[in-house]
């Protein structure tokens, strides 16, 4: 593979036929030779997928030819020509599992009555107005926020994206209904709907990164109000935005600095350790 390129994107948009739109999908990646995971639901597309450049850059213009998703803000990272096992394309309820399809409304611009989007310039010039009452509200996964996270930010005890509606309707935030909340993620999407969950449950003033950490880190790299390195779901498992960047992480055997996740003691399983490559070398 000469250049190995990975695309993320997403967008909310209602989709009268999602089996349809999986068929579409289907073909044009796979006939690009393209690896990933693509969800499709009546809300969007949710999409993860890798391959040489040229074969990316297909794939990309073919999605942007329906209508629906021609504006989708696209973002491009370095691949390593082997960062998904397989191609994986299904249709499901929700393209972000929260376990709250129906509460959830879209229309042809996006989710609706969401939180409102700040570019990463826009969202200094609101820490540069409000200070130290803008709250970050991470909205990951908790193991993903043990590398890199917003300054100060809080970090919710979720261990999958299932947990946030519970979480939130614990009233374990609810000091925070009054304050600026700024929502985060990798890519935007968990925010898109996080945010839109916060605000009916009487979040007064909640705003969402455009574009996620993924845009930030982009802008301002490790010179901003982020730290640390970002979690991504290939088998890169974290990325870096700079050589600068600081490690938050700690190895779980001997407690050095470390941002490197492995299945840990299972080999083969689905738990993620934080551990060193001293600790547990790669074979």
């Amino acid at each position: 593979m000469a250049t190995p390129k990975i695309v993320l994107f997403y967008r909310f948009t209602p989709l009268a036929d999602p089996e349809a739109i999986r068929l579409w999908q289907q073909t044009l990646a796979a006939s690009n030779n393209l690896t990933g995971r693509i969800l499709i639901s009546e809300h969007g597309i949710n999409a993860t997928a890798g391959g040489d450049i040229a074969d990316v850059k297909r794939y990309v213009r073919g999605t942007r030819s329906y209508a629906p998703f021609k504006d989708a803000d696209i973002k491009w990272s370095d691949g390593t020509g082997d960062d998904f096992p397989r191609l994986s394309v299904k249709v499901r309820p929700e393209i972000v599992t929260f376990g709250a399809p129906d509460e959830l409304k879209v229309d042809a611009d996006g989710v609706v009555g969401g939180g409102v989007h700040l570019s990463p310039n826009e969202l200094h010039e609101l820490v540069g107005q409000r200070g130290d009452d803008v709250v970050f509200f991470d909205g990951r996964n908790k193991f993903e926020a043990e590398i890199g996270r917003f300054r100060n930010a809080v970090v919710p005890d979720v261990a999958t994206t299932r947990d946030f509606i519970a979480e939130l309707d614990s009233g374990r935030y609810d000091h925070l209904k009054s304050k600026p909340v700024v929502t985060y993620c990798t890519g935007g999407v968990r925010c898109e709907v996080l945010s839109a969950l916060m605000r009916n449950r009487g979040f007064e003033e909640v705003y969402q990164i455009d574009g996620g950490i993924v845009r930030y880190g982009e802008a301002f790299g490790d010179e901003g109000l982020w730290d640390g390195s970002l979690y991504v779901f290939d088998k890169r498992m974290n990325h870096q935005f700079t050589g600068n960047a600081v490690t938050l992480g700690t190895c779980t055997l001997c407690q050095a600095p470390t941002s490197r996740y492995r299945n840990y003691p299972d080999t083969g399983g689905r738990e993620l350790t934080l551990v060193c490559e001293s600790c547990v070398p790669d074979a």
